[in-house]
């Protein structure tokens, strides 16, 4: 805000000091060739029978200062008092900088409506010979376009001013490197766009509800007492904050991006837009159901990611039954032979969903050891062959795009297709490890956990691979870094869970916070950077909007930071406090020597949080912000208006 207070007011001071022609003939050198054409056709005729319409697009930080710990602050009701009066400042604060956002924001309009009656009131009245053929020979040298001859020297040199011109003075954030804006791709049908635009847009709203409920539940883990409603205790907004996450943010925005892939892949419209929207209104009311009915104290009784009811995961599952047949209609409709691995990855995540759901809530089998054993298989297979299957069909398509190359290789590809679905679907009782299932079960989690390094070295080595001799192209591309983190993730991830399942580090870091951070790891650190480069690639194309570059960059920084933060201290700690287990120390002491560890988690999901609040900006910003317009397209209108109307009236008017 100091920024943008201090630039309008240098532009407004600069723009005092400086005389009228100055500040107004400064736009002449840059008007592109389109504009010349306007232009003179306007300087060569009284009036003007058509009109050129030109296409118009239109942190805060607070210091705190520094308090010495007293009896006093120590207290957990003057702390939650202290944050309570916080909460209303906070957000008048935000409202005051939203309010002068748009007092800004209108004082930039009128001062650009200035210029460009300014600048149309004196294109009007120059008339100097000189400068109107100066003006049409630069139009001829931007109508120039080359014949595959010039070689041969049939072509003069035409350049009066030598290799600089059009240098452009104007103020800029300096210190940040701009980075390219996305490849205009061929238009897809408006109502498909909408759709994906819908299933982002409220995968987006999911992110940040589930996340600040997850906030939420950070403060309660420190403060237990800052509340004493029932709904809002911790045994039931935890699962509040996994199911959004899980159910609301991925699911969704890999639906919306299944969404604008499979009939591009396929070379074919979707099969039906109308069952898109019936899973768009099913997931959502799955997931609002879920929430109230979970905070409601109404759950499913246990299982980590299958605390909705029945009833509620049957909307789920009835929206991705919908989704799955109007894929399959699209693909089977394709022209040609092949199918590309991306459809492969997509439709099986889909398919595994489905049974996935149906294995965890048909109840012939939830009795006993076997609830155990199925609670394993559905809590890995959500997020092996549902999100990761689904999410590594999503890169297949677009990182290929963003470095402008193939992928490496289709065999790897198919390799660690078939091999992941081989290995992973009997992984899930690694969870279980000396527990009451059979031994010979546990064993055979434990070598499909090894069996994993197949399709993640294959995966990687396929994604790595297309990065070569492409890597310096990260400096100019603001959706490649995130591409690179999911992918480096998802190398170190996938290998840290291989390494969990052994029997040793399974005693050593099982019932920890190990477990947490691995978590993060991978929902996080690859499925959602993952979402997240994709979203980014994506979003531009279907509304021609840009985000910030400075928000996004800040966006990544603030995740990926967070997430280090977040999982580091508590690897590092979580593997002391097992040690500690294992050599007989009282419970306790590792709970003594965990604090320190505890307070960095809370500062990275807080870093994390922030990424998802600014996230969430640069979506309005895509979606539904207005761009500023250009002071010469807006003066050339103008001066095509008023000669239509036969003259040319004061711009003060």
């Amino acid at each position: 805000m100091k920024y943008r207070l201090q630039h309008v007011i240098r532009l407004r001071q600069v723009r005092r000091r400086q005389a009228q022609d100055e500040s107004i003939t400064v736009h002449i050198p840059q008007l592109n060739r389109h504009q010349l054409e306007t232009l003179l056709k306007v300087k060569q005729q009284t009036k003007i029978k058509v009109l050129v319409l030109i296409g118009l697009g239109c942190s805060l930080s607070a210091g705190a200062q520094d308090l010495k710990p007293t009896k006093l602050m120590n207290q957990t009701g003057i702390l939650i008092t202290i944050i309570l009066i916080l909460i209303p400042v906070l957000v008048g604060i935000a409202l005051m900088i939203f309010k002068l956002r748009r007092v800004i924001g209108h004082y930039r309009r009128k001062v650009h409506q200035e210029e460009s009656g300014q600048l149309a009131s004196y294109l009007d009245e120059m008339n100097d010979t000189e400068t109107l053929h100066a003006l049409s020979q630069r139009k001829i040298a931007l109508d120039y376009s080359l014949n595959d001859d010039e070689l041969a020297g049939t072509q003069a040199a035409d350049d009066n001013k030598g290799l600089l011109s059009d240098i452009s003075n104007a103020p800029d954030i300096n210190f940040i490197t701009r980075k390219k804006v996305a490849v205009a791709r061929p238009p897809i049908d408006p109502a498909l766009a909408k759709l994906v635009l819908w299933f982002l847009g409220t995968a987006t709203f999911w992110l940040l509800f589930g996340t600040t409920v997850g906030e939420y539940v950070g403060i309660k883990f420190i403060s237990p007492d800052v509340d004493h409603l029932s709904w809002l205790s911790f045994g039931r907004l935890r699962p509040v904050h996994t199911n959004a996450v899980f159910w609301g943010w991925a699911s969704l925005a890999m639906l919306g991006l299944g969404y604008y892939i499979v009939p591009r892949v396929s070379n074919m419209p979707i099969a039906s837009l109308k069952k898109g929207w019936y899973t768009l209104v099913l997931v959502n009311a799955a997931v609002v159901s879920g929430t109230i009915t979970l905070m409601a104290g109404i759950n499913n009784a246990g299982g980590e990611y299958r605390e909705y009811v029945w009833p509620v995961m049957a909307l789920f599952a009835a929206g991705l039954c919908i989704t799955l047949r109007n894929f399959l209609q699209t693909i089977a409709s394709r022209k040609s032979k092949e199918i590309y691995i991306s459809n492969w990855y997509i439709v099986s995540a889909v398919i595994f969903a489905i049974v996935i759901v149906l294995v965890a809530y048909l109840p012939f089998w939830q009795d006993g050891l076997g609830e155990t054993i199925v609670q394993g298989y559905y809590m890995h297979q959500g997020v092996g062959m549902w999100f990761m299957l689904f999410v590594l069909g999503v890169t297949y398509y677009f990182l290929p795009q963003q470095l402008n190359r193939p992928i490496y290789s289709y065999s790897l590809g198919i390799l660690a297709f078939w091999s992941q679905i081989f290995f992973y679907t009997v992984i899930g009782t690694h969870h279980f490890v000396f527990s009451s299932i059979p031994w010979w079960l546990q064993t055979v989690a434990i070598v499909g956990s090894v069996g994993m390094l197949i399709p993640v070295t294959s995966g990687s080595t396929n994604f790595f691979m297309t990065f070569r001799n492409g890597w310096h192209k990260l400096a100019g591309s603001y959706t490649l870094p995130f591409f690179l983190v999911g992918l480096v993730f998802y190398f170190t991830g996938s290998m840290q869970g291989t390494a969990e399942a052994f029997r040793y580090t399974n005693l050593i870091w099982h019932f920890t916070d190990f477990t947490v951070a691995h978590s993060h790891i991978t929902m996080y650190g690859i499925i959602t950077f993952l979402l997240w480069a994709a979203i980014y690639t994506v979003v531009p194309r279907l509304t021609g909007k840009e985000p910030p570059q400075i928000t996004v960059g800040i966006h990544f920084w603030l995740a990926l930071i967070g997430l280090l933060f977040y999982t580091v201290p508590l690897m590092y700690g979580a593997t002391y406090r097992g040690i500690m287990w294992q050599s007989g120390k009282p419970f306790i002491d590792s709970v003594v020597f965990m604090a320190p560890y505890w307070l960095w988690r809370a500062i990275g999901g807080s870093l994390m949080w922030t990424a998802h609040i600014v996230f969430a900006y640069n979506m309005y910003k895509m979606l539904l912000a207005t761009t500023i317009p250009d002071i010469k397209e807006a003066a050339l209108k103008k001066l095509s208006e008023q000669y239509l109307k036969g003259s040319i009236s004061s711009p003060n008017q």
